[in-house]
């Protein structure tokens, strides 16, 4: 039986050095890594076979978090947060702080708040950002669980998280853009 603690902090060796981690999310299994570290970010999208362009998804552990790294958080936004009934990403202009390869060419940034105890002390622990996109190839089937993550994905990151291997994973979460304009899109509800 693996104790989340030795995990957590395995996996924060692992993120310090700028390695890709494998992780139970609130949604899927994850692909993560310092989202303020350029060179852990293109590690990701040369995983994933992904252009640099599509941005990727980032977590942080709280509100405090989130405001370090969106120049303006809009008051909607916590209202999304609270009433949300699954996790939700949103997508804020203006992100600072965060490695330039994950900010999309509009100058946006997708980041959601863990919703998940794990996520949190992980993020927490770490005190930065981390990436957070599907297990999976770009293009192919996003994995519902453990079991369904390819072999490229297993050996291509530098730790597996021994943790919740056996849970169904839900759907990928919500993602609603917020333009400080008062603009709101659900791109994926």
């Amino acid at each position: 039986m693996f104790s989340m603690t030795e995990e957590i902090n395995k996996a924060i060796g692992v993120l310090d050095s700028g390695g890709l981690i494998l992780y139970p999310t609130d949604t899927v299994w994850g692909i993560g890594c310092d989202a303020t570290n350029a060179e852990a970010v293109q590690k990701v999208y040369q995983l994933k076979q992904r252009e640099d362009s599509k941005a990727l998804i980032c977590m942080v552990a709280n509100d405090a978090m989130l405001e370090r790294h969106v120049s303006e958080v809009p008051d909607l936004a916590y209202d999304i947060m609270d009433l949300s009934t699954k996790p939700t990403t949103i997508i804020y202009d203006a992100p600072k702080g965060i490695a330039n390869n994950l900010v999309a060419p509009d100058h946006t940034i997708a980041i959601r708040v863990a919703s998940d105890k794990f996520c949190q002390y992980l993020i927490n622990k770490f005190k930065k950002p981390i990436v957070s996109t599907s297990a999976n190839i770009s293009g192919e089937p996003t994995p519902q669980n453990f079991t369904q993550i390819t072999a490229p994905i297993l050996k291509g990151v530098d730790y597996v998280v021994n943790l919740y291997r056996d849970k169904q994973n839900a759907s990928p979460s919500a993602i609603i853009k917020l333009s400080n304009d008062g603009t709101v899109k659900v791109i994926r509800a």
